[in-house]
């Protein structure tokens, strides 16, 4: 049986860490004692003292407790902003190739990817090592979360008694174009320049799409929509978290595809749409699914060996 920690089980992702654990007999969770959940001294003990032990912190708190570290067999697995591009860290995606399950695997020390950046990832990494979407090309990503996707003090402001009915609209942000994501976006699918980022926050707790449009004339390859459909499917075959969906799959749902689709779930789905000039590739799934939790619990079973959905929905 595996200790395992989770440090800032209070916040959301930790809390839907705990909600995948339930009903496990191959773990044990660590308590710390809640009025010392912020003592270093408290926070190395059980750091050390764990098999697995996942940081659900902010970036400078998750750098932080990576110095308590001591005994060399603990795995951390970050879910913060801190360690996805940072040398010695495996990236926690592992359907994007077989070196990335396989750094996963092995490594004491995962970060855990962005939700934003999974769904822009997922995407554009396939089409780039598949020599379609080009280095160079003028990215832009389009995309719409739930509110649950902004943390504690966001989902108290939308989820006031009395509150602002500003919060009834979508919430358009990131306008300086220096979202925390963008980094890691550029980083692991090698793309030579930061992509256009356009996020949106409405009122929903979960679920969200990211859309990345497409010129086909200036791809590096000659591709209809249907074709880049196939591309995906072929890619992805293998995989149980990644669901591509039929082409068409927006007609048949009315030409319209609901951002929350895919809440409580912890797979992604992929979509291509669009026409042989304008193609949109996108995908939905959870913020809190594979968006975050549900990709940390994925990475623990294959650290540990286990079927890589265990305690998953999908």
């Amino acid at each position: 049986m595996k200790k395992v920690f989770i440090d800032g089980s209070s916040g959301t992702t930790g809390l839907r860490i705990n909600e995948r654990f339930a009903g496990r007999d191959d773990i044990e969770i660590m308590e710390i004692d809640p009025e010392k959940r912020k003592d270093p001294a408290e926070i190395k003990k059980f750091i050390n003292e764990s098999d697995i032990t996942f940081l659900c912190l902010p970036d400078d708190a998750a750098r932080e407790a990576v110095t308590l570290v001591e005994n060399e067999n603990t795995v951390i697995l970050d879910t913060s902003t801190a360690h996805r591009t940072e040398p010695g860290w495996a990236y926690g995606f592992p359907e994007l190739s077989r070196e990335h399950r396989e750094a996963v695997a092995k490594s004491k020390r995962i970060a855990v990817p962005g939700c934003y950046a999974s769904g822009f990832i997922g995407l554009a990494y396939p089409l780039v090592k598949g020599g379609i979407l080009p280095k160079d090309y003028p990215v832009s990503i389009f995309a719409i979360s739930g509110y649950s996707g902004g943390g504690k003090k966001l989902i108290a402001d939308y989820e006031a008694e009395g509150r602002d009915k500003k919060y009834d609209s979508a919430r358009m942000y990131g306008w300086g174009q220096t979202h925390k994501h963008l980094k890691e976006m550029k980083a692991i699918t090698g793309i030579d320049r930061l992509p256009l980022f356009s996020p949106v926050t409405t009122n929903y707790h979960s679920g969200m799409i990211v859309q990345v449009p497409l010129y086909a004339d200036l791809l590096a390859k000659k591709m209809k929509p249907e074709e880049v459909r196939d591309f995906f499917a072929d890619y992805y075959k293998d995989e149980k978290f990644i669901k591509v969906m039929p082409f068409g799959a927006d007609v048949e749902a009315g030409g319209a595809i609901f951002s929350d689709g895919c809440a409580g779930w912890d797979g992604m789905e992929i979509f291509v749409t669009g026409n042989e000039d304008r193609m949109v590739v996108a995908s939905r799934f959870d913020n809190l699914g594979k968006g975050a939790s549900g990709a940390a619990v994925e990475c623990m079973n294959i650290v540990i060996g286990c079927d890589p959905a265990r305690g998953l929905d999908l």
